[in-house]
């Protein structure tokens, strides 16, 4: 594929992907795309339609996928920065993977696809070696597998959840980062208090609402009380406030949330809590997965999100849950006080990247293994673990190699396609902009 023609082919899957949206709202892509022009890893964010027309076309492998690997519920946007801490539903804190707005059920390799690619961006990004980098995915690759067999053996050897009983180095410190958060330094720095209330502050991106949407959105709310699950269903009184959000992240360009706060489990004012209800989108990954099994099994996008995390998240946030507002799939969740990113400016050593990354994939291990034959959820009727073990373990080197080389293959795609972004950006040829 020339240079010229590869920029075409860029601007066709970000116009499919994104022009609906673009023409509602070019303000907001702007920003979006600017983000994404920022750097190649920042690109790699924003184009995951990219990423999967590629895998679908040019890129295309089937290596280790039959009729069951193919079939088991992925992420879909499985980058080293979408993992950080959130308070489940028992009350302990978790580093696990997070951002489940693109989860589908797909091949399991594609998660591990986007991961290792994006190893070797950040691995670049840092400025190392070829060498370093392969030591990188292979040690992903390699603690993904011990953790899932451990899990597919019984689990008696498997780590499970990365909490603070077991988490050591970086992830430690991300896991201690948030259990110094608080629910009163998250109200304080979204609401203010007027004549003894408390109310969400107008600020960049927060909007009133009229009274017809805060009626349409109290009973979207009602709809979305009975989707969460009874046995960890939270207790509010009622909402003191409604404002619109409008998302302005790579992933949430244009797209409407509104923003609920919420009288807590008490009257005192501390014990507040907001949660969202977002837009939900069609995922990238699906337009590329021709299954009508799983594309009948979802109401609309917003029950297929909540769906997901439920499935892919052991132990959910308990507010997750989904309705429709004027007929749109809504995802509904908390604003948690406790969620903290990994921070990969912090993570420069080869050994500490090594072990942080060796983390990271049996946590993937863990997500993949979590919605399978002993989950509520029947799209996947079979234990994911055990046939992803068993095909990877016909050819284990093979499979770690597998990943190797197309993470340095695509790695070096999502520069060179970033400077093409960039170059067609700046050069208005994008529609709509």
């Amino acid at each position: 594929m020339t240079d010229q023609s590869r920029a075409d082919f860029i601007i066709d899957v970000l116009n499919r992907e994104f022009g609906e949206l673009i023409a509602i709202d070019p303000a907001a892509f702007r920003r979006k795309f600017r983000k994404m022009a920022a750097s190649p890893f920042a690109f790699y964010r924003g184009s995951a339609s990219l990423f999967y027309a590629d895998l679908s076309g040019a890129y295309a492998d089937n290596s280790f996928l039959d009729e069951h690997t193919s079939r088991v519920w992925i992420h879909g946007d499985l980058h080293a920065e979408n993992f950080g801490t959130y308070m489940n539903a028992s009350g302990q804190l978790v580093f696990n993977v997070n951002d489940f707005d693109e989860a589908y059920v797909g091949p399991f390799s594609w998660d591990l696809k986007r991961f290792s690619a994006s190893v070797a961006l950040i691995g670049y990004s840092k400025a190392l070696s070829d060498e370093l980098i392969t030591a990188l995915v292979t040690g992903f690759a390699q603690s993904y597998l011990t953790e899932l067999r451990a899990l597919a053996h019984g689990g008696d050897d498997a780590i499970g959840s990365i909490t603070l009983e077991n988490a050591d180095g970086v992830l430690r410190r991300v896991l201690q980062r948030a259990r110094l958060s608080t629910r009163i330094d998250l109200l304080n720095s979204q609401t203010t208090i007027d004549d003894y209330e408390r109310r969400f502050a107008l600020a960049d991106g927060v909007y009133e609402v009229d009274e017809a949407t805060r009626a349409a959105v109290l009973e979207a709310y009602e709809r979305y009380l009975p989707t969460l699950p009874e046995q960890t269903r939270p207790v509010a009184s009622h909402i003191k406030d409604i404002k619109l959000r409008k998302g302005v992240g790579i992933g949430s360009a244009g797209l409407p949330s509104y923003n609920m706060l919420l009288e807590g489990h008490t009257q005192a004012l501390e014990n507040d809590v907001i949660i969202y209800m977002k837009q939900a989108q069609v995922p990238a990954v699906a337009r590329w997965i021709d299954d009508e099994r799983v594309r009948g099994y979802f109401e609309h996008q917003g029950h297929r999100t909540a769906e997901s995390q439920h499935a892919l998240q052991a132990h959910a946030d308990p507010w997750v849950g989904y309705t429709t507002l004027n007929g749109v799939g809504q995802l509904v969740a908390e604003v948690s006080p406790y969620a903290a990113d990994l921070d990969w400016s912090d993570v420069n050593e080869p050994d500490e990247l090594a072990g942080v990354i060796a983390d990271l994939g049996r946590a993937v291990a863990r997500m993949h293994s979590v919605a399978d034959d002993e989950s509520s959820h029947d799209l996947v009727d079979f234990s994911t673990e055990e046939t992803i073990v068993a095909a990877i373990d016909k050819d284990e080197a093979g499979f770690v190699q597998h990943l190797v080389e197309f993470a340095h293959r695509y790695g070096d795609q999502a520069r060179e396609d970033h400077q093409d972004f960039v170059d067609v950006f700046r050069n208005g040829r994008l529609p709509g902009l």
